[in-house]
């Protein structure tokens, strides 16, 4: 069999050798018996994550193949194999057809079921595709809710409640006050950046009361979480059943209230459709017997989680520095400070 990357020789390469013997390796794993003839191709769609296609004469097979950490790994195969299946929901993301380890590379290969590019598009949203996505969500939710493998997938994927947020402001903010020895040599547009963060860190922790009661009062009770639910990881499928949503990308999946998928699904899209989508969820969860809270609660639980996720992302440029960062560490926490700028309420009150 010959293996033919063409014009994408050289982003694998950029990838790392370790790649191609993996995309070697990776064809034992294709369904079916291989071809005499068969060629591979492969298509790079990010810096972690490619296509492969498998032609041969009439016939091309395809999955998607992502590049993963050890420990990411595991908790997918998890996720996707034993988890979602219990819940019933193994429709709810792309099957995993195998995994590819080499005892020469810190990462390991995932082979998925490709089910095409048709991703969900929040700047231009179709009723019925958004419709499959909420319907899913809200089935992944109320299936999880209470089912005695919740406290296996708390262990092997963290929480995402007020926890969550109260660890990330305060890692955050010992990050950027260890900066205090570095802060004469940073520029004062630096100093700035860095003193904005603290203040906005210091005012979420004196926050952390009044969201604590509004979590344990309406938040609901803790569930599975996809973690990163932006409309680019809900795939639309059309099936012979009509529309269908899949969910792609579990790497940060954990155990929490809704609001921290759902502030992140509804900040994709703008703010007059937020209402119609929140509705189609509060009907879709309706029928469990869940009653969502009023705007104003939804409002503090939806900022929580995405403070928390600001927060989260400071950590990493503020150890950077430490260790002798530079430019592009300054610039991501100038990014940060502009998104919490930024944030503002998912919904309109009153």
């Amino acid at each position: 069999m010959s293996i033919d990357v063409g014009s994408e020789q050289r982003a694998a390469n950029r990838a790392g050798q370790a790649f191609i013997d993996h995309v070697r390796a990776a064809l034992h794993d294709l369904p079916g018996e291989p071809s005499p003839d068969a060629r591979l191709d492969v298509d790079r769609l990010n810096s972690s994550v490619f296509r492969l296609r498998r032609r041969a004469t009439g016939a091309t097979e395809s999955v998607v193949v992502k590049r993963l950490t050890a420990a990411v790994a595991e908790r997918n195969e998890l996720v996707l194999g034993r988890w979602l299946p219990d819940l019933g929901l193994a429709h709810a993301a792309p099957a995993l057809l195998g995994t590819v380890t080499s005892q020469s590379s810190a990462f390991v290969w995932q082979l998925y079921e490709d089910l095409g590019t048709n991703v969900l598009d929040g700047r231009n949203p179709d009723p019925r595709a958004v419709g499959a996505a909420v319907e899913l969500v809200a089935e992944l939710h109320t299936r999880a809710a209470g089912a005695a493998l919740l406290a296996e997938c708390s262990c092997h994927l963290g929480d995402r409640g007020i926890r969550y947020f109260v660890s990330n402001v305060d890692d955050a903010t010992n990050g950027l006050e260890a900066l205090d020895a570095l802060a004469a040599a940073f520029t004062p547009e630096q100093r700035f950046v860095r003193d904005r963060l603290l203040e906005r860190l210091r005012t979420l922790r004196e926050s952390v009361p009044v969201r604590t009661r509004v979590i344990q009062g309406v938040g609901g009770p803790p569930t599975l979480l996809h973690g990163d639910l932006w409309d680019i990881n809900t795939l639309v499928v059309a099936t012979s059943e009509g529309v269908q949503a899949r969910f792609i990308d579990w790497d940060r999946a954990g155990v929490g209230p809704i609001a921290y998928d759902l502030s992140t699904f509804l900040y994709r899209f703008a703010p007059n459709e937020r209402t119609w989508i929140l509705q189609q969820y509060r009907d879709c969860v309706g029928r469990a017997g869940w009653r969502l809270p009023d705007p104003s609660d939804l409002n503090v639980l939806f900022d929580t989680a995405e403070c928390a996720r600001y927060a989260n992302r400071i950590t990493w440029p503020a150890t950077a520095l430490l260790a002798e960062g530079g430019e592009a560490e300054h610039r991501e926490l100038a990014d940060i400070l502009g998104w919490f700028d930024a944030l503002a309420p998912v919904l309109a009150e009153g």
